[in-house]
């Protein structure tokens, strides 16, 4: 091996190596990142099912409220 070959692979090495050590991750905010995932779960492939569940949340609560309502008038 020649001086000048192994002088041109240590100068490829070194930025490789150095660069190894500095891995610096982006600063993430984990309730952003959530919402900009169901953003994208409503909008893409998974919209419908993500609507059915909300229609079917929403249902809960009424039918809930409803059952309450029921409850208190029958107490009366």
């Amino acid at each position: 091996m020649s001086a000048a070959r192994a002088a041109a692979l240590v100068a490829v090495a070194l930025p490789l190596v150095a660069a190894c050590g500095k891995s610096e991750a982006p600063p993430s905010d984990p309730a952003a990142e959530r919402a900009a995932a169901t953003k994208r779960a409503e909008e893409g492939p998974y919209g419908a099912q993500m609507k059915a569940l909300d229609k079917a949340k929403n249902l809960q609560a009424d039918l809930n409220k409803k059952a309450e309502d029921n409850l208190e008038k029958a107490d009366k």
